[in-house]
């Protein structure tokens, strides 16, 4: 088992938003349709979801936004700085997520990986998460551009 006793987990704070949107950005998360910014923006509007950072020291290692609506949780941006990914730190974010959430009652979580990416989806099956029968549709409501 890897020590992570230099790291913490905290709830996500203004001044962390910079660092945040890089490390999404250098870990291919970010999408010209989808603003970080305002994705943030509206995550800290959730008054029951949860946004936290990974830090190492002062620095930005990590992130996860977690959500839930009554009937299922979410796991979005969950990011780890290449330079310390395969050291259990997504591993650690997830079962923080997976506490915060049965915290609410939250009794499953349901989240996306997108196709073609094996090692997230390997991430995933070792954490105990399998695909399902369903598939996702998705509609653009307020454009992000």
């Amino acid at each position: 088992m890897v020590d992570h006793a230099d790291t913490v987990i905290v709830p996500f704070e203004e001044g962390y938003r910079t660092d945040v949107i890089a490390l999404w950005q250098s870990c291919g998360l970010t999408r010209a349709w989808n603003d970080p910014d305002k994705d943030i923006d509206r995550k800290l509007s959730d008054p029951q979801g949860g946004f936290f950072v990974l830090l190492k020291g002062e620095t930005v290692i990590g992130s996860v936004m977690a959500g839930y609506d009554g009937h299922r949780g979410a796991i979005y941006y969950l990011s780890i700085d290449p330079a310390h990914q395969s050291a259990g730190l997504g591993r650690r974010l997830m079962e923080h997520c997976e506490a915060f959430l049965i915290g609410l009652g939250c009794p499953k979580i349901n989240l996306f990986v997108r196709q073609g990416n094996e090692a997230v989806m390997k991430f995933y099956d070792d954490l105990g998460y399998a695909p399902e029968k369903a598939v996702a549709l998705g509609k653009r409501l307020i454009p992000d551009d």
